[in-house]
């Protein structure tokens, strides 16, 4: 890939945060992964509260929506509502595969939905795209926070 990328992982199943590490390292998406376990965490981490205060700016989230605390679907919602966060991309990776979820995301204004392979090839497969839609393909927004279209 061209570039690295800040990415935010927010997931709670250290089973999948395990194969989207490997994934990554697989597919050699240039990365430097971020993992919040929860709702609650991934707002403190974009909003540099607590013990986040110096943490990177993300270029991207990946978000679950099956989270404790404060679920994926809130959290989107809360990103797309600040004007601090609203313009990082969001990629829904969830096993949900329902039209409700899915429609959902969208109304939300993720940037994406996916619904995660069962099979680890594919999984790694979707990874690997992901990584290269986002690296290579897409112009991603840096901070822009605070201009007006």
């Amino acid at each position: 890939m061209d570039r690295s990328m800040e990415i935010l992982l927010v997931e709670d199943n250290p089973a999948d945060v395990r194969l989207m590490q490997e994934a990554l390292r697989e597919t050699r998406v240039g990365n430097t992964l971020r993992v919040a376990a929860d709702g609650i965490e991934a707002m403190a981490y974009l909003r540099h509260e607590g013990g986040y205060a110096n943490m990177p700016r993300p270029d991207i989230v990946l978000l679950d929506l099956n989270l404790p605390r404060k679920n994926g679907h809130e959290v989107l919602a809360e990103i797309k509502s600040d004007p601090m966060l609203k313009c990082i991309p969001v990629v829904i990776m969830t096993t949900s595969s329902s039209s409700e979820d899915i429609c959902r995301s969208y109304d939300l204004q993720a940037n994406c939905h996916i619904t995660k392979p069962a099979d680890i090839d594919r999984f790694i497969g979707a990874v690997g795209i992901l990584g290269e839609h986002w690296l290579k393909v897409a112009s991603l927004p840096g901070n822009c926070a605070g201009v007006v279209a």
